[in-house]
């Protein structure tokens, strides 16, 4: 058994766990592989050990690992900042994104995804930790901007996204994660139907999913620490 097969088996048993502990169904919770920074070599073993969902943050190492990976059933996340000049390749090469946070952006995604190809699935970034440094509309703007994406052609607003501040302890890390699932509550009462949340990576996957998480984000836990200087 290779290392990324076992360490597969390891978040999958996390997610079990957290999930019989909040009476949910594993099979409600996808488990999303945060590759970047990996090779497709890496992705390709992920594959093998039964994980076809990954994600990625850098368009041009995306594209040459999707190249590379073409003839394998993958499905391919957008998961980092969203920038206008890389819009057109993003809408025609993945399945989802997970970032969006501005109205110009989904508005790129929307009028360049090829027709020929489903609906674009999009999540919207919040900063419900409020950081400068953090990308993501403020909750105070997130109804509004909620309401015009899902008006938007070729896109179909699936959720809510957020990567809160580092927190320690269970019940410390679930509060944003609280605040992400008030939010997705607030907007669907004004009339829409958002059902995922995107939420939870390697170090707070167990508190993600005790608030709802629909879609955990896993990396390190999977493949390793990543060298960023030999990847980008």
């Amino acid at each position: 058994m290779t290392a990324i097969t076992s360490n597969l088996q390891a978040v999958n048993h996390v997610i079990a766990q957290a999930a019989h502990i909040a009476h949910r169904r594993q099979e409600s919770i996808e488990l999303l592989a945060v590759s970047k920074g990996f090779s497709a070599a890496a992705v390709c073993e992920a594959y093998q050990a039964g994980q076809r969902a990954f994600g990625e943050s850098y368009i041009q190492e995306a594209l040459d690992k999707i190249e590379l990976l073409r003839d394998l059933p993958l499905q391919w996340h957008f998961i980092g900042p969203v920038q206008s000049n890389k819009t057109r390749a993003i809408a025609t090469h993945f399945a989802w994104v997970h970032s969006v946070d501005r109205l110009k952006i989904a508005e790129r995604l929307s009028t360049q995804r090829p027709t020929s190809l489903p609906p674009l699935n999009v999540c919207i970034q919040v900063n419900v930790s409020g950081e400068g440094s953090k990308s993501g509309v403020a909750p105070d703007g997130l109804v509004e901007l909620a309401q015009a994406v899902s008006s938007l052609p070729q896109l179909k607003l699936c959720g809510l996204m957020a990567i809160p501040a580092p927190a320690e302890g269970l019940e410390a890390q679930r509060i944003p994660f609280f605040k992400l699932r008030a939010l997705m509550e607030q907007i669907n009462m004004q009339g829409l139907a958002l059902d995922t949340l995107s939420m939870g990576m390697s170090h707070d996957l167990s508190a993600a999913i005790l608030e709802g998480a629909t879609i955990v984000r896993v990396g390190t836990a999977i493949f390793g620490e990543r060298n960023y200087g030999e990847n980008q």
